[in-house]
């Protein structure tokens, strides 16, 4: 941004979480006060501001008021970012902020990049702006997203996409994955150093297995096919058997490929794709519960053959059994006398 510093605004609106905003804003603002550290430049690279539809102050979804530097319309932002907001289960209510979404396109028909924080995409969503665009989005909201935002390619299994020709859409995914938003932004703006030595310092944590291992397999139920919800239902306590796709056929009265397609419709997964889902999703539960060996968890969801557990499980929840257990495991309180 030449001499000056990057002009960031943070969106702050009534539906925004407390954590993601402050998170954000501070540590941006941190490289006034690291400034001359090894790796931080002696010029801040950001000024930040909180910016609202309104000039403020606003009560945010956490049921904090938070004093903002001004309304959003009329800043020359360089840089905008919607943090996570809390979207209620009916979807997110569209022209809510019609000069808030004024503001994002003409900033980002002069140049400025455009950022969200987990489901903060759904507000920029309404300008349009990522209509075609990959994009990433707290996983529990991506279909609702996607329902109602068809045109964003969302993909909530990834941290951190970057995208548009200039590289100016920006999104990051579930919850704290903002800390890869910020680490990309400092970098960019201040070089990697500055971003390694903020990162060191906060402790942030970087998600370089994308966000397979965090989500959780919630396929639909409410498609309105009552053979397919009792299929599923069997499934949920059937599905180490074995031959489960051919016993599910069998019991809805449907040739196999018959029942392979409806279910397909159905669901948005082929019967052998959900079965194997479902099945790593049970055995990430025991991974995390239980002390048992892989190879009892892989035979207790269906699989005879370890090694070919640990590949599926790989495939699917981006990491091994073992990473997964020691990341996610119940930690065990230690007492000293």
């Amino acid at each position: 941004m030449g001499s000056r510093p990057a002009l960031v605004g943070i969106v702050a609106i009534p539906e925004a979480g407390l954590a993601t905003l402050s998170g954000i804003f501070d540590v941006l603002n941190s490289l006034s006060w690291l400034s001359g550290r090894e790796g931080i430049p002696r010029d801040p690279p950001f000024e930040v501001l909180l910016l609202g539809e309104a000039a403020g102050p606003v009560r945010l979804a956490s049921g904090v008021t938070l004093p903002l530097h001004g309304a959003a319309m009329g800043q020359p932002c360089d840089m905008i970012i919607v943090p996570s907001l809390f979207v209620r289960d009916s979807g997110w209510q569209t022209g809510r902020y019609p000069r808030l979404a004024r503001w994002l396109t003409e900033r980002h028909a002069a140049g400025a990049t455009i950022c969200s924080a987990c489901s903060g995409l759904f507000l920029i969503a309404e300008t349009g702006l990522f209509d075609g665009v990959d994009a990433t989005v707290h996983w529990p909201y991506a279909r609702m997203f996607s329902a109602q935002f068809p045109a964003v390619r969302v993909h909530p299994d990834r941290a951190l996409i970057v995208a548009g020709p200039r590289g100016e859409l920006v999104s990051s995914g579930a919850s704290t994955s903002w800390h890869d938003l910020v680490l990309y932004l400092i970098g960019r703006e201040a070089g990697p150093t500055a971003a390694q030595a903020v990162c060191k310092v906060f402790a942030l944590q970087r998600h370089v297995d994308g966000l397979a291992p965090f989500m959780i397999f919630d396929p639909p139920r409410n498609h309105g096919d009552a053979v397919i919800e009792a299929a599923q239902a069997w499934l949920d306590t059937h599905a180490s058997v074995a031959f489960p796709v051919r016993e599910m056929a069998s019991r809805s009265g449907l040739s196999e490929r018959g029942f392979s397609r409806r279910f397909q419709v159905a669901t948005g997964h082929a019967p052998l794709d959900y079965v194997q889902r479902l099945r790593v999703e049970q055995a990430k539960r025991r991974l995390e519960r239980t002390d048992e060996p892989v190879e009892q968890v892989a035979w207790t969801v269906g699989y005879e053959d370890p090694s070919a557990f640990r590949r599926l499980f790989q495939r699917i929840a981006g990491i091994n059994p073992g990473q997964y257990r020691r990341q996610f495991a119940q930690p065990v309180a230690q007492h000293r006398i």
